[in-house]
């Protein structure tokens, strides 16, 4: 049977700088522990730590530009880009730009704190 999700969950976020967190599906708002669906504002000069997460992450720019940082590369992620991290795998983001950035993140397994592994 459909489950309509009519409002997304506020979680509270990492970083130097508050960053919006719409979860819309994931453990929090509609108890998914599959996939996690969410919106981000990220203000400029925003950064968090590395971390070295237990799930992929497919990350859609709508705004502005999204940096992740990896060990061997940087990526400047434009609006209308799509970037892929995996599992296993270490990496930072931050929105250096003055304009932030909004973008959407979508993690399989669904996000959370005990899998994402901050430094």
């Amino acid at each position: 049977m459909p489950k309509l999700i009519s409002k997304p969950t506020i979680i509270e976020a990492a970083g130097n700088k508050p960053k919006i967190i719409q979860e819309f599906i994931g453990r929090v708002n509609s108890s998914t522990d599959q996939i996690s669906i969410a919106k981000m504002t990220s203000p400029a000069g925003w950064e968090e730590p590395g971390q070295t997460p237990e799930f992929d992450e497919y990350t859609l720019v709508l705004k502005g530009m999204l940096r992740v940082q990896t060990k061997e590369n940087v990526f400047d992620v434009h609006a209308g880009q799509v970037i892929i991290t995996y599992a296993g795998e270490w990496i930072r983001y931050s929105t250096p730009n003055p304009e932030g950035a909004e973008y959407v993140a979508v993690c399989l397994p669904a996000f959370s704190p005990d899998t994402v592994h901050r430094d």
